[in-house]
């Protein structure tokens, strides 16, 4: 018998939410397994900490996935944030880094501000590039949430890219995760890869 973390047959109406056969690995850092995975394509939505409240996600409930991979914006928008093809995303970068790939010379730690990604950086982050070249850059200091900078710091020491994709964790139309619960619902109903939360992964199995 089929599980389902939600449905709804009354009048008619057929809306489901499975239960996405899953494993859970507990890596001794999370951190480095979560820029793993990014490196490898895989889109990993983050539950950590407390929420944030404003117009941006910063890290503690955010999807993150490979800025490098030109087709990432259209998969995220078809597979996963269920959105319209044009829709953006933006970058999350160390700070110390920032000027190296985006003519930006000061933070900008809560995504607000628009900068042109050097042109020589351009087709090394594709994914959050706008087409006019420029990006909403989120910067994350040395004291910044210490999870994500450990994420982006473990990415460049893989890829050499200090950068990586950071939007809302959430579905078109949803607000953004607050609880566990919302967490895997969105993980279970969308193409995530993995849900990193607290000390473990949860992967889905590929049947």
């Amino acid at each position: 018998m089929s599980a389902f973390l939600y449905r709804d047959d009354r009048n008619g109406r057929r809306f489901h939410v499975g239960w996405p056969p899953f494993r859970i690995v507990r890596p001794a850092a999370v951190e480095d397994e979560v820029a793993r995975l990014v490196a490898e394509r895989k889109i990993v939505g983050v539950f950590w900490g407390r929420s944030e409240f404003g117009p941006r996600a910063l890290g503690n409930r955010s999807i993150l996935a490979d800025p490098r991979w030109d087709g990432m914006r259209d998969y995220l928008n078809e597979r996963v944030k269920h959105r319209q093809w044009f829709r953006p995303y933006a970058p999350v970068v160390l700070e110390e880094k920032c000027a190296e790939w985006f003519e930006l010379d000061h933070p900008s730690p809560h995504m607000l501000l628009v900068a042109k990604v050097r042109e020589e950086k351009r087709e090394r982050i594709p994914a959050v590039t706008h087409v006019d070249g420029t990006a909403r850059v989120q910067t994350v200091a040395k004291d910044a949430p210490v999870r994500l900078r450990r994420v982006v710091e473990a990415f460049e020491r893989l890829t050499g890219v200090p950068v990586l994709l950071n939007t809302s964790f959430n579905d078109h139309g949803e607000p953004i995760v607050e609880t566990p619960l919302d967490a895997f619902q969105c993980f279970a109903s969308t193409d995530l890869d993995a849900l990193a939360f607290a000390d473990a992964i949860l992967l889905k199995e590929l049947s």
